[in-house]
């Protein structure tokens, strides 16, 4: 499975152990990772800033995913009924990578529940996938 992880998603992931590492961890190990430089740059602000990590950990944790992860681009704009316009690129990018899942924490993404053939899930939902319990 293609599986393209939100920043958020990303955060959860370093900044604590619990289900976004764990699930970040499959998806390396047992599916195709996607993301793009749009998220890598949030995530490095988030990261540095918000949750002051050290900056050694942080660009760890930056060069691991671009290790792992297929970082793609998108010059394409669709148009998305979201409210926050930063993540219009993002979705791109998941899109034009074909990803199979967008895994976010971000409510308004997640009303949108699908665009196309890109379903947009927690990472529960995802977890739940990859257990065979959905």
């Amino acid at each position: 499975m293609r599986v393209f992880l939100d920043t958020n998603v990303l955060a959860a992931a370093v900044a604590t152990r619990g289900l976004c590492s764990e699930l970040l961890e499959s998806v390396i190990h047992d599916h195709e990772l996607v993301t793009c430089q749009a998220v890598l740059v949030e995530l490095k602000r988030v990261l540095s800033g918000k949750l002051r990590l050290p900056a050694p950990v942080v660009e760890s944790f930056l060069g691991l995913l671009k290790t792992e992860a297929r970082v793609v681009e998108s010059r394409k704009k669709p148009s998305i009924p979201i409210k926050d316009a930063d993540d219009i690129p993002i979705l791109a990018c998941a899109i034009d990578a074909a990803a199979d899942v967008f895994v976010t924490g971000d409510k308004e993404l997640l009303d949108l529940r699908r665009i196309g053939k890109l379903a947009i899930i927690s990472p529960r939902q995802l977890w739940n996938r990859l257990a065979g319990l959905e």
